[in-house]
């Protein structure tokens, strides 16, 4: 028999956000006996929790700098030129788990991969949206798929990114994640060395742990509003990140696995402090085989959230980590749409950006 308390709460509390769409879906499953089945999604369920070198200044050549992130409205697709999203299942050795796989039409073999992990209280379907990155994989060519978390596993469908048996490789969400990339990669003919992963939130945590996991699977991760790989062991020490940062991480040392990294945190943000950013960029800093040099602009325009981009490079100029910080946002996705929640359209557009920074790197 399915226990209702918690998911009536749940769905009290989305009817209360003005989420009435997703309470009435949620509300009908239970009812239905058709909610997720423990046993689809590896981890347990846990109580709601979001999540979620050298120094030198150069100036950086701006010949459009107040244009260049701004969020744009995404086309329209006509039916010739859509791709497809549907719902698949991955199970294997690791357990089970379904997600959403968007394909742009017409796409030859060789593309790169990216898996978009989604916050608390949010589905692929809601994160594909609010992110645009569909259309963005339209636009540059790129297959895109979205994990799905479960009530089951965790009552908002958090990424359990504080336990330890989801950090670290071959165990529990990290191991089920990778194994679906590899998958797409086996059914799809993705391009294994241009596998990248970015979340928010939760799903940013979620991200972080999966770069420092596997190091040899995903070529570059982004982070937005989420924190280092191993910020938390439990549930107090992960709130207490969440409020003031993170007392260890795996990360921060020349030992630890460098993946190239960008992240987006809005400097207003009440639900993860934007320290936690700043640990992260320090970490792969640290973690990096080469002195970087870091350099910043500034950007924004009327109506619009002003940045700041950090950018770190190697010698020979392959930027390598980038953190942007916007002015003014909270916890949103930054340069998001609607009606995807936990967006700002204000923002700079973290998808464009990321995928920019994505497409600069590749597995050796």
């Amino acid at each position: 028999m399915i226990e209702l308390k918690p998911f009536m709460a749940e769905a009290l509390r989305l009817t209360q956000s003005g989420d009435l769409g997703q309470a009435t879906r949620l509300i009908q499953s239970t009812l239905a006996g058709s909610g997720s089945k423990p046993s689809e999604n590896t981890a347990a369920s846990e109580p709601p929790t979001d999540l979620t070198p050298s120094q030198r200044t150069l100036a950086l050549p701006r010949p459009d700098a107040e244009n260049r992130w701004r969020a744009k409205p995404r086309p329209e697709r006509t039916k010739a030129d859509a791709g497809r999203f549907e719902e698949r299942q991955y199970a294997g050795p690791e357990g089970m788990m379904s997600y959403m796989l968007y394909r742009p039409a017409g796409l030859k073999a060789g593309t790169p991969l990216v898996i978009m992990l989604h916050g608390c209280t949010q589905t692929p379907e809601n994160f594909a949206l609010g992110t645009g990155m569909n259309a963005l994989a339209d636009e540059m060519g790129f297959i895109v798929a979205y994990p799905r978390q479960t009530p089951a596993a965790n009552m908002q469908r958090c990424w359990n990114w504080f336990k330890p048996g989801n950090q670290q490789r071959d165990k529990g969400e990290p191991a089920l994640i990778a194994a679906i990339a590899k998958q797409i990669v086996l059914d799809h003919g993705a391009n294994e060395r241009r596998i990248y992963v970015a979340g928010l939130s939760a799903g940013g945590a979620a991200a972080a742990i999966l770069g420092d996991a596997y190091p040899d699977v995903f070529a570059a991760i982004g982070i937005h509003s989420g924190l280092a790989c191993g910020a938390a062991r439990d549930m107090p020490s992960a709130f207490a990140a969440m409020r003031n940062g993170p007392a260890r991480t795996h990360n921060g040392t020349k030992s630890a696995p460098f993946v190239p990294v960008i992240t987006f945190h809005g400097d207003r943000d009440a639900t993860v402090d934007p320290i936690n950013s700043a640990h992260i960029i320090a970490n792969a800093a640290q973690a990096s085989p080469v002195t970087l040099t870091i350099h910043k602009e500034t950007g924004g325009s009327a109506g619009t959230h002003a940045y700041t981009r950090e950018v770190g490079h190697g010698p020979d100029g392959a930027i390598l980590i980038e953190r942007w910080t916007v002015h003014g946002a909270g916890h949103a996705w930054s340069g998001g749409h609607a009606p995807g929640t936990y967006v700002d359209k204000n923002g700079p557009d973290a998808s464009r950006a990321m995928m920019t920074f994505f497409r600069r790197h590749s597995l050796v």
